[in-house]
């Protein structure tokens, strides 16, 4: 079976060549992953707005968790950059944590929300449809997706 894929070639891809365009790819995949997030979200606020608007709240801590996570570099929570300041690295990796936590809590919220509020009730006669919690939690999942490859796809530039 080797034998009849080894002359395939796959003509090599012009404008990607490797890490020179690997933050640009980063950037697009995490930003695409936030955009679609936010889109399901908006989807189910416009095909069922009787939905319970206590429940953005979780996709608003998911999207502080995102800035949250990427506004410390790789660098100084390692300990290589900026030592000075009032915390170092310590307050990096505390704000880091801080982020993860914020994020974790929003994707556990809307599944907590998902499975209490309208999986469970699937079996009532006038159960409220699917959708909008699996909306939910699409949101945040892609959201803090997209907080991951933004964070640890890109290759940070050290100034020497």
């Amino acid at each position: 079976m080797a034998n009849c894929l080894e002359n395939f070639q796959i003509p090599p891809c012009v404008w990607f060549e490797g890490d020179n365009k690997r933050n640009a790819l980063a950037s697009i995949m995490a930003g695409t992953l936030f955009f679609m997030g936010w889109w399901f979200i908006i989807d189910v606020q416009s095909a069922h707005p009787d939905t319970n608007k206590a429940y953005h709240v979780c996709g608003v801590f998911g999207t502080i968790s995102l800035f949250m996570i990427n506004s410390v570099s790789n660098a100084l929570v390692r300990g290589d950059g900026y030592t000075g300041g009032c915390f170092g690295p310590r307050g990096a990796r505390a704000w880091l944590f801080m982020g993860f936590v914020m994020g974790f809590g929003a994707v556990i919220a809307s599944c907590w929300i998902l499975f209490a509020v309208y999986v469970t009730q699937q079996s009532e006669k006038n159960a409220p449809p699917v959708w909008p919690g699996v909306g939910l939690f699409l949101q945040n999942v892609f959201i803090f997706i997209g907080s991951l490859v933004f964070k640890f796809g890109r290759v940070e530039d050290h100034w020497n």
